[in-house]
């Protein structure tokens, strides 16, 4: 999951007129490395929540712009796993 994941992000960073080659899993999403500012970030994290079915609040953006490409596939799995394990309980119970 987290492969397709790096894919999607880096194809949308693509789309988004981000240079993405020479990015490796610790690239920097923010300015030591790709130099996402907040609306890209912001735009980046839309585009994810749309593809994947998950969410991000807002005041996480931040740390975001902390994080390595690694970090965030990593985050937006666990997020993945997280929200179907909460689909499939919330299933099972009904």
């Amino acid at each position: 999951m987290q492969e397709r994941i790096r894919a999607f992000v880096l194809s949308t960073l693509a789309e988004m007129n981000y240079d993405t080659d020479g990015v490796t899993g610790d690239t920097d999403l923010g300015p030591a490395g790709l130099d996402l500012e907040s609306l890209a970030l912001a735009e980046l994290s839309v585009q994810v929540e749309d593809e994947f079915g998950i969410k991000f609040d807002l005041d996480e953006l931040e740390t975001t712009a902390l994080m390595t490409l690694d970090q965030f596939t990593a985050d937006v799995a666990r997020r993945v796993a997280a929200g179907s394990a909460t689909a499939a309980t919330a299933g099972s119970a009904a």
